[in-house]
């Protein structure tokens, strides 16, 4: 039960400030009235990613089976990845260094994304190893 409370808030609040962070807190360079840049549908790409990570982490918390709840982490673990990756190569950012994009919103998103990551594969590691099945050599064995 514990897990599922920490855990899936953990995804959900994560999914929430990959989705609208880079449009309100951490904000990406405003679009020109003549061209857009990659931030800008970088951005856009990531209200995306960001609404199916934090819909991920609302179902986790009611899904009681942990293979489940570890195949939700799998998922959660990939949409990170893909945040990181939308992010860093394939949108990306402004390729000037000084803009606000690249000096607070993509260090914000990377490490959003890294740690999102990193509890993600932890947990599916942690619910893999609780809800072990025993060999069918040691189950006979038990009998």
């Amino acid at each position: 039960m514990k897990n599922r409370l920490i855990a899936g808030p953990l995804a959900a609040i994560s999914g929430l400030l990959v989705a609208i962070g880079p449009q309100t807190m951490f904000k990406i360079c405003d679009p020109s009235h003549h061209s857009v840049s990659n931030c800008f549908w970088t951005g856009q790409a990531l209200i995306g990613v960001g609404s199916v990570l934090a819909t991920l982490g609302v179902i986790y918390i009611f899904i009681a089976s942990q293979q489940t709840r570890a195949g939700l982490s799998l998922a959660i673990a990939s949409d990170a990845v893909l945040a990181f990756l939308i992010a860093n190569v394939l949108i990306g950012m402004d390729s000037n260094p000084m803009m606000a994009c690249r000096t607070t919103t993509l260090p914000i998103l990377n490490i959003i994304s890294v740690l999102t990551f990193v509890f993600a594969i932890g947990n599916t590691i942690y619910l893999a190893a609780k809800g072990r099945v025993v060999p069918a050599n040691e189950a006979a064995d038990s009998l």
